[in-house]
């Protein structure tokens, strides 16, 4: 079984002295349970993994439970240092106020227990966190699987990942593609929007919010205004209703929206978004067309290639701590823009279809941007991209 680069970071951390709390954060089914799976029996240390995920959210009594029974286990193997790992910690309310009392009063009694969280609603876990847990914690965040990891663990080739994306529980699935799509749907689409979003957060229009995500997964890799969303859905309410949703849809790793590119802080957060699925398997699930005919669609297949460097970036921009846009100035448009710190890369991706575009220039001379990148036709072909690291381009 493949085991994803995180695995020996988190390793290093565990072995260190009791110093963070570690917040393992991702989506569904990116791997978070089975590198912990991966990880315990590589430790030297006692432990003891438990999961919130059948307990009801009103029972704050067992987080302190499980911690009590980490202590006395802790206290009967005559160890020096004991593990506790609790998945899907959001599922309990006021967890971080709980966690906050069992990790101080272990740190004033000097007792060595070290700690893990999982969870896959990165906003409720970040908003515990910033409110609770400041100055105790390391985030890890693992995003949606790579086109190497995938190619590692399944010999993929770069036609299946473009178009299959990175679920790495649906992969002996596609030689029936029906059956794929229906997993997807299903058991991973459905379980995030209603476990993830509607039973943990307050959403007063849920057929809107899964209308959002399904026109987001269409016009994927386009921009479009919030009035123009407005007009195609019904019971829209206002661009902020949807703002949020939004906001909720790229928590759960499913679909984010960039921002425009204006080197004006204000400028950007009033821009129209554009669409960006966080995993390439979210557009063809949904998608009446087959693998086959997508292949040999130039219009199809394009829009796939952009999406899947789209997908590359924003997983990356989570962990690596980086910003992502697009630019656009009347027809003229640049796909991605990544900043970090003060360094700006302009980057354009070229499918066969695709005619030449001026805007590179344009954003060249009205941004001075430190490098500009073409990736696929004339550039750097997009299976070589996908392989690379977008941190290393700074």
């Amino acid at each position: 079984m493949l085991e994803r680069s995180y695995l020996k970071l988190l390793q290093s951390r565990i072995e260190e002295s009791r110093k963070f709390i570690q917040v393992i954060l991702g989506p569904r089914q990116v791997g978070k349970t089975t590198m912990i799976n991966q990880l315990l029996p590589q430790l030297a240390i006692p432990n003891m993994n438990e999961s919130a995920e059948a307990i009801s959210a009103t029972k704050s009594a067992w987080l302190v439970q499980v911690w009590e029974s980490a202590r006395l286990r802790l206290k009967a193997s005559g160890a020096k240092e004991f593990l506790l790992v609790i998945d899907e910690i959001q599922k309990i309310d006021n967890w971080s106020e709980i966690v906050k009392q069992q990790w101080d009063k272990d740190t004033r009694e000097n007792v060595n227990i070290k700690v893990i969280l999982l969870g896959s609603s990165r906003l409720l876990i970040q908003k515990g966190l910033t409110e609770s847990l400041a100055g105790r914690f390391e985030i890890l965040y693992m995003g949606h699987w790579s086109y190497p990891e995938m190619q590692e663990a399944f010999g993929w080739s770069i036609g299946q990942y473009v178009y299959f994306g990175g679920y790495p529980g649906s992969a002996n699935l596609i030689r029936d593609e029906e059956r794929w799509k229906n997993y997807v749907k299903d058991s991973l689409i459905e379980t995030s929007i209603s476990k993830d979003i509607l039973m943990l957060t307050r959403v007063d229009k849920p057929a809107l919010l899964k209308r959002l995500f399904e026109l987001g997964c269409l016009y994927s890799g386009q921009i479009l205004s919030y009035t123009k969303i407005i007009g195609q859905l019904q019971d829209a309410g206002n661009t902020t209703t949807l703002a949020n949703y939004l906001k909720l849809l790229s928590d759960s790793g499913l679909l984010g929206g960039l921002e425009k590119y204006a080197g004006d802080i204000i400028r950007k957060r009033g821009s129209s978004p554009k669409f960006q699925v966080y995993n390439n398997a979210l557009i063809s699930s949904q998608s009446n067309d087959t693998y086959e005919k997508t292949l040999i669609h130039p219009e199809l297949w394009g829009r796939l290639v952009e999406s899947s460097v789209g997908t590359h970036l924003m997983n990356h921009s989570i962990s690596e701590r980086y910003q992502l846009y697009y630019w656009r100035e009347g027809n003229q448009e640049v796909d991605f823009v990544l900043e970090k710190g003060d360094k700006v890369i302009g980057l354009e991706v070229k499918s066969g279809m695709k005619g030449a575009n001026a805007g590179m220039a344009l954003f060249s001379e009205k941004f001075h941007p430190d490098k500009i990148m073409l990736v696929g036709t004339g550039g750097i072909p997009y299976e070589e991209f996908l392989k690379i690291n977008p941190k290393e381009l700074f």
